[in-house]
């Protein structure tokens, strides 16, 4: 198995170093425009193969996507975060064309990849991916829900003192506060949540969640990266070994919960073909809402980026 992350940024690199520790795939390229970037960044994991006892080949290239040849799966985390004074539009504007180009790189060398994308905005990113691959929706996914569940299941593990291995939780909807966190679907060791904590706690964990890289990004005046990195290397993982494992991932919805042709994190079942199923919940009338409101948030967002390509064209 081959697998190719493209940007040795945080993420990226973070990524890279999970899936070959793993022991993931056979080998890990990274790819960088940054001269040299990718290839120390690669050599570093390689040389601590030694130390953590594992077999990956990690490698490094500067935008040489001949050597990513034949990947099996493909994570970009390709792209620049806001900076100020830059718009909402430059920013989609800017990401949505180093996505692109990495797309068309990636079909090019690697025509059977499957494709994840972790760069933001994340939903409006894989719409992106998706239009310029021309692959199957089941091939081109976002992550951002399994970042999110984490987030919520580490604050509940901490508010109930409990391991965050016997947390079990789904959220819907698009990646930043319109985020859909689901109580009546979250269990800590089969027990509902709700039987464990009180509403107030649990509303304040989950606006919490729905502003939890705006809190990082405060702390560190930069965005996080350890579990994002893991994540995607988590969805890898499930695709790679083909675990079928149910998790959020973010996906053109065709009629699914009554949407149609907008990018939305739903539980999905995660497999060799990338998104084998995508579950359907029965929703109730105010989750419905929430979700809803989460579909027009990034249906805007879309229509910006149609917008700013109609500009070009």
């Amino acid at each position: 198995m081959k697998v190719t992350v493209v940007g040795a940024g945080n993420v990226g690199a973070t990524c890279a170093d999970v899936l070959a520790y793993r022991e993931i795939a056979n080998e890990v390229v990274l790819v960088d425009i940054k001269e040299g970037f990718a290839e120390g960044k690669a050599l570093d994991i390689w040389q601590k193969a030694p130390i953590n006892l594992y077999d990956t080949r990690t490698v490094g290239v500067t935008n040489d996507y001949t050597k990513t040849a034949g990947s099996d799966v493909v994570v970009i985390t390709s792209g620049l975060p806001r900076k100020p004074g830059m718009t909402r539009d430059d920013l989609i504007s800017t990401n949505a064309g180093i996505v692109t180009s990495v797309t068309e790189n990636i079909v090019k060398h690697s025509p059977d990849a499957i494709i994840i994308v972790v760069s933001n905005p994340l939903d409006v990113m894989t719409y992106a991916a998706h239009i310029t691959s021309k692959l199957p929706r089941t091939r081109v996914m976002g992550m951002a829900g399994i970042l999110d569940t984490a987030r919520y299941r580490a604050f509940l593990a901490e508010a109930l003192n409990v391991s965050p291995k016997d947390i079990q939780a789904v959220l819907m909807g698009g990646h930043g506060d319109t985020m859909v966190p689901l109580p009546r679907y979250t269990t800590v060791g089969g027990i509902p949540v709700t039987e464990l904590i009180d509403k107030e706690t649990l509303d304040a964990i989950v606006d919490r969640t729905k502003n939890g890289g705006g809190e990082l990004v405060k702390l560190m005046g930069t965005s996080a990266w350890y579990a994002p990195g893991s994540a995607a290397a988590q969805m890898v993982e499930a695709i790679v070994r083909d675990q079928r494992r149910v998790f959020p991932v973010c996906v053109k919805l065709e009629g699914e919960y009554g949407i149609d042709g907008v990018y939305l994190g739903v539980p999905v079942i995660l497999g060799k073909n990338g998104i084998e199923r995508i579950i359907e919940l029965d929703l109730n009338e105010d989750e419905k809402q929430l979700l809803e409101t989460s579909r027009g948030h990034v249906k805007e967002v879309m229509d910006a980026l149609d917008n700013i390509n109609a500009s070009k064209a």
